[in-house]
């Protein structure tokens, strides 16, 4: 167990600040407390903050400058249709910018802003500190923007991508486009992927288990609940697309063949992939804008939005309906007419829930007393907007009539109705709603006014006349049209709209900048907001929450006297917001509450710092890279860096002194001591405040909160979770793909036999007695039996380590070749992700191992052993599901 050193022994960040004259225990705690959530300063301190305000700063800021390139991007194909036989661009130039803009505002733009938002409002919403974890929010930061670096680096070479957004086989295939161009969007997307799926990890852990006391799932705001179905959808949707890029890739360096049809691939199997992705992908945009929606519209209406529990259901419904309709996309393909039939059906109810959160909304304002101010206008505009392109989706959704609008205008007008109108018309809502919370100041209504004004002409001046050059049999992506097929009229007028919307964007950025100079303050509540943010100072403070607020209500700014405890309070809830107040004050802390109920069960451990998600990051570029480059020193190099990362992420002795230390135990009691007795000098029992302690095995004393850092009640834990989810539905994309690509009941080809089975089988009888083994871990974790517990763990990275290479052996007795035939490529990818996740496994038993021999004692490491222990039960299980689809399918089928 590691112990503290002497005051004079520790440095400046870990020594506690002197007392100053006349200063009582609770300022200077006070004082400590606001120390410690202090964000790391200088230079150095932009690459170790972990803070979730500054990471969600950059963000939005990053995602935004995004936006504007992609907005300028299509403002250069808006010049070059502005004319019949323009040579303003060439055509493969305007490929790129078409390409491009799809890419950044999709990819680089809307999601990331989204997330963006979320990390910073979802602590100020739910009541807590920050996120559960913020390393991984800064990891998620960095990869995002050096995925987009990546990507756009591109035109410094000039190999920018030009294959379409969509990326769409067998154009994208080697033989029909032999640059690198794609091999950027590919590679680069895949950065951008991994960062989205980490911030959704994390907001699902942190709306579920970091709220404030008595905050149920009844009473979350609803832009929580928009978060955490979105970043369910992320999970479910950003995994099949990082699974599609890689064999797309692997396929254009002519390794593999999925989508080769020479070689018995199919390029249709891409188009299923990329919309199982990319029709999700449109409702993960806009969910989580009916919840800022819905903020906006109760907040100026002056009442409680209209059937909460209506809205919910709409949100959950929505998320779950949009996996079943990416075949709409399809339609031209040559599906049989049934499957068609069900997915039209599926794409015309979607519109019932979008449709209970528009009536919920109009009804809102009916019975409020509406304020019409800027964020509300946009809200209503988006509004609009945005039903345009519902019913307009209700037309594609119709096989007939798809089949005539397919890959015309009809369709760019329909998709940038819904986008505009159910993402950027919201987005600047929550952004003229929000600012004022973010930097202390309002934004100019006047200007706020016009913006929305010229954002609102503009848009429809773009992109109504779309419908009709569509329905007149303009194509989408052509660079030019003949003159004389009455197009020339209407694409002007698409020109000068553009013209017009990029001005109000310009105006946005003059309205902010001037705002944030010389704009009036906005204080602590501006807009009257029912929510927790408003009750903390504009900007936030550092910690964000110095006093844990107490909830009793959905609307707790509206309904409640006071955030404080009151006598009436659980007992428990009490205790959590007393203990918390202004505690821990030597290292951060935060409140960990029960999914249901938002009953205290605990407190979290958080970081204070930490350049290793930096580090990781540039490590996941140079593998990339390598990848790009097909440069194998890279590739160690890149590996090395993200070895070194891994390893000091999760290095057991970390310099920075937490909770679980002895000593820091006797100073917390100590400290609560001193309190009490002040407290009861004075008269006020009852504002003695217990302090964090966790005593022994660290679980809860009379008068503190466990410590949940090693049990299945740590966020940890929760993580790992997901993160077993996440190679669940990855391992569904390649089973499905392997069945796709099959003719018939097995996927063998003709004259085939199935692998030999025996290596498989010594795979499968170590992966059972992996399994077996991990059962009596997370048993000897539970007792405390730390001598067991290394044990273990030495005879689970022998079995993973000997799994592993039981697999590759398992693979060479198939005598396959990936690059000659599409079974062999799909047994590869089966295989080779059953070796991967061994070896993964294996790396997180030899940080296990580390905890178990460096820090016996301390709690994390036995949460290191539990998550382990979860990846080790899923490696199992993929492993048997691959062992019956590649080598018992085929025998009995």
């Amino acid at each position: 167990m590691a112990t503290l050193a002497p005051p004079e022994e520790r440095s400046p960040e870990e020594r506690p600040p002197a007392p100053l004259p006349g200063e009582s225990a609770a300022q200077q705690r006070a004082r400590e407390f606001e120390a410690t959530w202090d964000a790391p300063k200088g230079l150095l301190g932009i690459f170790t903050v972990i803070d979730n305000i500054p990471i969600a700063n950059r963000y939005m800021v990053t995602s935004f400058a995004f936006f504007i390139v992609g907005g300028l991007l299509a403002l250069l194909m808006r010049v070059q249709l502005a004319r019949p036989e323009n040579g303003f661009v060439d055509p493969h130039t305007y490929n790129q910018l078409f390409t491009m803009h799809g890419t950044t505002m999709i990819f680089l733009f809307v999601v990331p802003f989204i997330e963006a938002f979320a990390n910073y409002l979802i602590p100020l919403l739910n009541g807590t500190r920050d996120l559960p974890f913020p390393r991984l929010t800064a990891l998620s930061y960095w990869t995002y923007l050096f995925g987009g670096i990546f990507i756009y680096s591109s035109f410094l070479f000039g190999l920018a991508p030009d294959g379409g957004w969509f990326a769409y086989v067998p154009l994208n295939l080697k033989q029909f486009s032999p640059g690198l161009n794609m091999d950027f969007w590919d590679i680069g997307l895949s950065v951008a992927e991994v960062a989205a799926i980490g911030a959704a990890a994390e907001m699902i852990v942190g709306i579920l288990r970091m709220r404030a006391p008595g905050m149920s799932l009844n009473r979350l705001p609803l832009f929580c609940w928009a978060m955490l179905v979105t970043s369910a959808m992320i999970i479910f949707a950003f995994t099949p697309l990082i699974v599609g890029t890689a064999m797309l890739e692997l396929d254009r360096k002519e390794l593999t063949r999925f989508f080769d049809a020479r070689y018995g691939g199919d390029p249709l199997l891409w188009q299923h992939v990329f919309w199982v992705f990319g029709h999700p992908d449109v409702y993960i945009m806009f969910v989580p804008l009916v919840g800022v929606v819905s903020h906006v519209v109760q907040a100026f209406a002056r009442r409680p939005v209209m059937s909460y529990s209506l809205m919910v259901l709409a949100i959950v419904a929505t998320g779950f309906l949009s996996f079943g309709l990416w075949v709409h996309h399809m339609y031209t393909t040559g599906l049989s007419p049934m499957g068609m039939g069900f997915f039209a059906a599926a794409s015309m109810a979607v519109a019932i829930p979008s449709a209970v959160n528009v009536f919920g909304w109009i009804a809102t304002l009916w019975a409020g007393k509406p304020v019409w101010r800027t964020p509300l206008l946009f809200a209503i505009g988006g509004l609009v907007v945005f039903v345009i392109g519902g019913v307009t989706g209700v037309m594609v959704a119709a096989t007939p009539f798809d089949w005539q609008a397919h890959d015309t205008y009809f369709v760019v007008a329909h998709l940038h109705y819904v986008l505009f109108g159910g993402t950027i018309f919201p987005i600047f809502a929550g952004l003229y709603y929000w600012i004022p919370k973010f930097s202390g100041k309002r934004l100019g209504e006047r200007l706020g006014r016009w913006h929305f004004g010229l954002m609102f002409v503009g848009f429809n001046v773009t992109f109504l006349p779309m419908h009709w050059t569509g329905l007149q049999g303009m194509p989408r992506r052509v660079y030019t049209y003949p003159a004389g097929l009455g197009l020339e009229g209407l694409n002007l007028l698409s020109t000068v709209g553009g013209v017009v919307l990029t001005a109000s964007i310009a105006l946005f950025l003059v309205n902010l900048a001037q705002s944030l100079r010389h704009g009036e303050e906005a204080g602590d509540d501006p807009w009257g907001g029912d929510s927790l943010e408003w009750s903390e100072s504009s900007p936030p403070e550092n910690a964000q929450f110095a006093r844990i607020p107490v909830v009793r209500s959905r609307h707790p700014m509206w309904d409640q006297a006071t955030l404080l405890p009151v006598p009436d309070d659980d007992p428990d809830t009490t205790r959590a917001a007393r203990l918390l107040d202004h505690a821990p004050s030597r290292w951060r802390g935060s409140l960990v509450v029960d999914v249901l109920d938002g009953r205290p069960i605990g407190l979290a451990h958080l970081p204070r710092k930490s350049g290793w998600p930096f580090v990781m990051s540039v490590g996941f570029t140079l593998v990339f890279a390598a990848a790009l480059l097909d440069r194998a020193p890279v590739f160690f190099a890149g590996a090395a860096v993200t070895l070194a990362a891994i390893v000091g992420w999760f290095w057991p002795l970390d310099t920075e002194r937490t909770a679980i230390d002895e000593a820091y135990v006797d100073e917390a009691l100590a400290d609560a001591t001193r309190v009490d007795e002040q407290a009861h000098a004075h008269g006020d029992p009852t504002d003695a405040r217990p302090a964090a302690h966790a005593p022994q095995d660290y679980r809860p004393g009379a008068h503190g909160l466990a410590l949940v850092v090693g049990d299945r009640a740590a966020n940890g834990y929760w993580g790992t979770g997901v993160l077993v989810v996440i190679l669940l539905v990855a391992l569904a994309t390649l089973l499905a793909s392997y069945f796709y690509l099959g003719d018939g009941p097995t996927p063998l080809p003709d004259g085939r036999h199935a692998p030999p089975l025996a290596p498989a089988l010594w795979a499968t009888g170590a992966a059972v007695l992996a399994a077996i083994l991990t059962r009596v871990l997370t048993a000897a974790c539970d007792r405390r039996r730390d001598g067991v517990r290394r044990l273990v763990l030495v005879a689970l990275l022998a079995l993973w380590a000997a799994f592993a290479w039981l697999v590759v052996r398992a693979y060479r007795a198939g005598e396959f070749a990936p690059a000659a035939d599409a079974y062999d490529s799909s047994v590869l990818a089966l295989l080779g992700y059953a070796a991967l996740l061994g070896i993964a496994v294996a790396g997180m038993i030899v940080a296990a191992l580390a905890w178990a021999w460096r820090a016996p004692r301390d709690p994390r490491g036995r949460g290191v052993a539990l998550n382990t222990s979860l990846v080790s039960y899923a490696t199992c299980a993929v492993w048997l599901l691959v062992l019956g689809a590649v080598h018992l399918w085929p025998r009995v089928a």
